[in-house]
């Protein structure tokens, strides 16, 4: 796919990558699950978070946007890869997402197999405590993934904006160094789950959440273009 296009919608993607069948399966996956996200759409008091994004998103699509959380580690993560996948998918091929926290610990596994679910497929790149992942959504859209601060490179350093996505982030940091705009979009933690046997139903639901409501911002930027 050339990126001097608009980008292929997922669904097509999907038809395209058939000569590969684990490939085809997983962005098959995906595709569905975007169409399911997109037929949903957020609650009116989060659409009042959301717009704000969307609006900056249509004023400067070449936007970098950096999902803070407290460990980056789940929600942040979730926030980023979403964001991104969102993006391609309404045509902003300029625009790039990171993430990061306030401290550094790993991109929690519970949240690497939620994205699994959903049709991302993942490759883990090595070992140790805090081990990169390989993120595709198809094969014109890869992002390498890993636990970092939110002023760690290769994060952007400034004219950036800084999405808080939990609430201890937010009070921790009332100025983010750097950032050029800045947005309070809390998620509930599903670490809240862990261990319990609704783990992989909570990590599933923060997952369609926060994919609903990325697309919607997404959506609504491309609507103002």
């Amino acid at each position: 796919m050339m990126f001097s296009t608009r980008p292929l919608p997922l669904a097509l993607l999907a038809a395209l990558s058939a000569g590969c069948s684990h490939e085809s399966a997983a962005m098959t996956t995906l595709s569905n699950y975007v169409d399911a996200r997109l037929a949903e759409s957020p609650a009116a008091d989060r659409i009042e978070l959301l717009r704000p994004l969307a609006e900056a998103v249509a004023a400067n699509p070449k936007l970098d946007l950096v999902f803070i959380c407290t460990h980056n580690s789940r929600r942040s993560h979730l926030a980023q890869i979403w964001a991104r996948t969102a993006a391609r998918h309404f045509g902003f091929t300029d625009l790039q997402t990171f993430s990061g926290g306030t401290e550094a610990t790993a991109f929690n596994p519970r949240a690497v197999a939620a994205l699994e679910r959903a049709g991302f497929t993942i490759e883990r790149l090595g070992d140790g405590d805090n081990p990169h992942y390989r993120v595709r959504a198809g094969d014109d859209l890869a992002m390498d993934c890993f636990s970092k601060r939110f002023g760690d490179v290769p994060n952007p350093q400034r004219d950036f904006a800084a999405v808080m996505t939990c609430s201890d982030a937010d009070r921790a940091c009332p100025l983010v160094p750097g950032a050029a705009l800045r947005f309070a979009i809390a998620y509930v933690d599903p670490k809240l789950a862990d261990g319990t046997l609704t783990e992989s139903a909570t990590y599933d639901e923060r997952c369609a959440q926060i994919a609903t409501e990325m697309l919607w911002v997404m959506r609504e930027a491309a609507a103002r273009r």
